[in-house]
């Protein structure tokens, strides 16, 4: 589903870059993201000493905090807003292809979870330019630090993102930058980890001392919260960009009551699998994996006839956080969404378009048993009929395994065996829709 931290694109949302970035409300805390410039006088130069200086601190006491040993120093600088627009622009377009960015962009279209207009490229630039207020480099192993944000009240932020260079350090943050694509529920779940134990390690370093967080958020009051386009970013962007951090910090905090740091440590050796298990941490300690699902590739079925132009440009595994997000879009019930969402057991979708621009999607979900997957295939029957308004059921209406619509974007189909689900969202005509469910088996 959405693999919010990176490159690959998940079934409706593609990565967000390699720099590991300090977003919104970390701990109960806000950060502050406005480009104005700072009224003091100090030179570039003075800033920047400041910073290396107050580097060579926080990551002092945040190695004390999270035992983790320093095994070498930090660079540390500043960076304007130029500075760091131009490194989301590098990274974003060095770990995302335009394919990739147009799969994305596309499903989260055909899942009705962005507007018609919807740019994920452009988006997703004016967002992250807006939210950097830090970020660590694990490619330079350098950390940078907004320009714009008094160095004295931004520590939590520095502890944060120093936390990370640690993390480089001992676990070799490099490895996450080449994640197997297709697979991005487990990419986002490794990232729960990377930013929940940051995130709670600045949490820790905060509560060490109080008068932090009243400079923290003294310095948020005056250079002002920026968030107009986290703000105006569709949901599922949104909450999927914010999940490492708040369920990742709720994941880690358990496995820190639990084992201390150590265990903390140790699950970047036994990395969590999927977002199942950051949500439901007995999962992770039952080292409960997630089946592994697989589609054929329907292109052939598609180009039956006279159109010959279908082709697969996305695939990727939802996952339990994908399947609420997609759910509650339209349900906008979050405890149905969520019930319906768990038992979730393995799943696999993919994207398909025209020539014409017109989509296919197909899901194919697994669950852990049998009144689980009733519940989601009810559900999502449910959200089918929100999300087409002109929706026309077809078929048996007493048919208890299988529903069909016919919309203005295609026919629908979804259906249940036991606890296997299937989903076809855009078949172009009748013949096509059973040439495809034959397909998938």
């Amino acid at each position: 589903m959405l693999q919010a931290v990176r490159r690959h694109p998940s079934c409706f949302l593609s990565g967000l870059l390699s720099v590991l970035v300090f977003i919104a409300p970390l701990a109960s805390i806000s950060t502050a993201q406005a480009p104005a410039q700072s009224s003091s006088t100090t030179s570039a130069a003075a800033r920047n000493a400041a910073v290396i200086a107050a580097t060579q601190e926080v990551l002092k006491e945040t190695s004390e905090l999270r035992q983790l040993t320093i095994l070498r120093p930090v660079q540390s600088s500043t960076q304007s807003k130029t500075e760091i627009e131009r490194a989301v622009i590098k990274n974003l377009d060095e770990e995302t292809s335009p394919a990739d960015l147009h799969g994305s962009e596309m499903m989260l279209k055909k899942l009705g979870l962005a507007p018609p207009d919807f740019q994920y490229r452009a988006l997703m630039i004016r967002l992250l330019t807006e939210q950097v207020a830090g970020y660590y480099e694990p490619k330079t192993q350098q950390f940078h630090l907004a320009d714009w944000i008094d160095v004295d009240g931004q520590k939590p932020i520095m502890a944060h993102e120093l936390t990370h260079a640690l993390q480089d350090q001992h676990f070799n943050l490099r490895r996450f930058e080449d994640w197997p694509k297709g697979d991005s529920d487990a990419e986002l779940a490794a990232h729960a980890l990377i930013e929940g134990d940051a995130t709670l390690a600045m949490a820790l370093y905060v509560a060490s001392n109080p008068f932090r967080a009243l400079a923290f958020l003294k310095s948020m009051g005056a250079t002002g919260i920026a968030t107009e386009e986290l703000d105006k970013a569709p949901r599922a962007l949104r909450e999927t960009l914010l999940f490492p951090y708040q369920e990742g910090m709720n994941w880690t905090r358990v496995l820190y009551k639990n084992g201390g740091w150590k265990q903390v440590s140790d699950a970047f050796t036994t990395l969590p699998q999927s977002t199942e298990q950051i949500l439901h941490t007995d999962k992770y300690f039952a080292h409960e994996a997630p089946v592994k699902i697989t589609l054929p590739d329907l292109t052939s079925s598609l180009n039956r006839r006279r159109e010959r132009s279908w082709k697969r440009i996305a695939t990727d595994v939802n996952g339990e956080w994908g399947a609420y997000l997609i759910l509650d879009q339209f349900l906008k019930a979050p405890a149905e969404s969520r019930r319906a969402a768990a038992g979730w057991g393995g799943d696999r979708c993919a994207l398909y378009e025209n020539g014409k621009g017109a989509l296919v999607y197909v899901s194919v979900s697994t669950w852990d048993t049998p009144n689980d997957a009733r519940e989601f295939f009810t559900a999502y029957v449910k959200r089918t009929q929100l999300r087409y308004p002109d929706a026309a059921s077809v078929g048996a209406p007493t048919d208890d395994s299988s529903k069909h619509f016919r919309t203005s974007e295609g026919l629908v189909s979804i259906a249940i065996n036991g606890l296997r689900v299937v989903i076809l969202e855009g078949a172009p005509d009748d013949a096509i829709l059973r040439s495809l469910l034959k397909a998938l088996g």
